[in-house]
């Protein structure tokens, strides 16, 4: 089989890879089975770091494993192959007046992908992440074994899975409960802040409001630190049922290094924030509000060709609000403010997944693009407040993790080796554990 160079949705890691793209699920188990390499599966490529990557290894990209196996319309309860989308998924539940119980900030990963990554949206307050939701998984070892789990037969195993980066095996298909809804619509609420205590102070208020989120002025410091805008929703009770459209823009090429400088970014967020327009009560479709970056195709390419990184990190609420002034008041002074900060709180609800990344707390997350040793140099300071902070970074978004940041901030990562099929490895995970094929 011969090698194709694959690469994360950040652009920054690339990897020779032995791809196959199976149809149907006895020949995605009949490729792990006679695999002679480390094997993973790949779903729709939008991990942003290596835990999608296993380089001159096999991926097994489940794209074609797409087909809706069971659907109860009644109670919402549907078994879908790993390989269904959420943009997918969407078109055919809305209509049936069902929706996905969490989704994350964009509909192009595959189910799989998403129990994988154990998934959180910005209803994590009042429904937690994708795998509070999954009622059973089928699962393929290398050794021949087809696994049906749930919280009540392979406990263990079920729980490795859940956030699991695909290491346990190949997933076969998902067993979810949808949320019932009665409309494509959202009710929605945009509020400004003028600094970080602000942000913390409305967040205390989302009753009512299942989703919320905050946009970040990246460049903003001193008394202004943390300004932004709060953005809340809940489901429409009644109005019409039509799903997404596909994306009307696109970046068709790799944008020049130059055209995301400090400029554009203080140019951008004063015309981002000062749009009394957008401010106070609105009624939208739940695809620019939950997905506004999917309007664009390709929007990873205005970083250029060598990419971008992202922070997202996890903190307990106690030390929240003085690591998060740390990590914006860092990234200002180092003048490599952020062209997507996003700050939201996260609930008490528990996943299942041994490795999940949601803790109670707040999550903040900033895009910055690659400008070399300066903003690796960067993200290692960042990570090192988080891991002061009790904190923990996010496996799917990562691409410069070490070891200690890693084993701190998940000490149950063992409990995962445990579990993990042999023949199953990532790149991510030869990088935090020092595991080997």
């Amino acid at each position: 089989m011969p090698l194709e160079s694959v690469e994360a949705w950040g652009r920054f890691h690339k990897a020779p890879h032995h791809v196959s793209r199976p149809a149907f699920l006895d020949s995605a188990r009949a490729e792990i089975v006679r695999a002679s390499v480390p094997a993973l599966a790949y779903g729709r490529g939008r991990s942003y770091g290596d835990s999608c990557l296993n380089a001159r290894g096999r991926l097994i990209e489940t794209r074609f494993l797409d087909r809706i196996l069971a659907a109860d319309w009644g109670t919402g309860v549907i078994r879908a192959e790993a390989g269904l989308s959420l943009d997918e998924l969407l078109r055919i539940s809305v209509p049936r007046r069902w929706f996905p119980p969490v989704c994350p900030g964009t509909k192009f990963v595959s189910i799989g992908g998403a129990v994988a990554n154990d998934v959180h949206g910005k209803n994590h307050e009042s429904a937690g992440s994708i795998g509070a939701h999954v009622r059973a998984i089928g699962l393929a070892r290398s050794n021949g074994e087809v696994r049906e789990l749930s919280a009540s037969q392979d406990n263990e195993l079920f729980a490795a899975t859940i956030g699991g980066l695909g290491l346990t095996g190949l997933l076969l298909w998902v067993e979810l409960q949808l949320a019932p809804v009665g409309s494509a619509h959202f009710e929605t609420e945009t509020l400004p802040f003028a600094d970080l205590d602000g942000f913390f102070r409305i967040a205390a208020d989302d009753a009512g409001w299942d989703y919320s989120a905050a946009w970040i002025d990246g460049l903003a410091k001193g008394r202004h630190l943390g300004r932004g805008l709060h953005m809340r929703g809940r489901h429409a009770t009644n109005g019409g049922l039509e799903t997404h459209r596909d994306p009307s823009l696109a970046v068709p090429c790799d944008m020049p290094a130059w055209l995301l400088n400090g400029r554009a970014l203080r140019a951008f967020n004063a015309v981002y924030r000062s749009r009394p327009w957008a401010w106070g009560r609105g009624r939208t479709h739940y695809d620019p509000f939950l997905f506004p970056l999917d309007g664009i195709g390709h929007w990873n390419r205005l970083y250029g060709k060598r990419g971008f990184f992202q922070h997202q990190c996890a903190i307990p609420m106690a030390a929240a609000p003085d690591a998060i002034r740390k990590l914006l008041a860092l990234t200002v002074g180092r003048s490599e403010g952020s062209f997507l900060a996003v700050l939201k709180i996260f609930g008490s609800r528990t996943s299942p997944g041994i490795l999940s990344f949601p803790m109670p707390g707040a999550t903040l997350a900033l895009d910055f693009p690659n400008l070399g040793a300066g903003t690796s140099a960067l993200l290692n300071e960042l990570a090192d407040i988080v891991l002061e902070a009790g904190g923990r970074l996010y496996p799917a978004k990562d691409a410069t993790m070490s070891p200690r940041h890693f084993q701190a901030g998940y000490p149950n990562w063992r409990r995962l080796e445990a579990q993990r099929d042999p023949a199953f490895l990532s790149d991510f995970w030869r990088r935090v554990t020092g595991v080997a094929a």
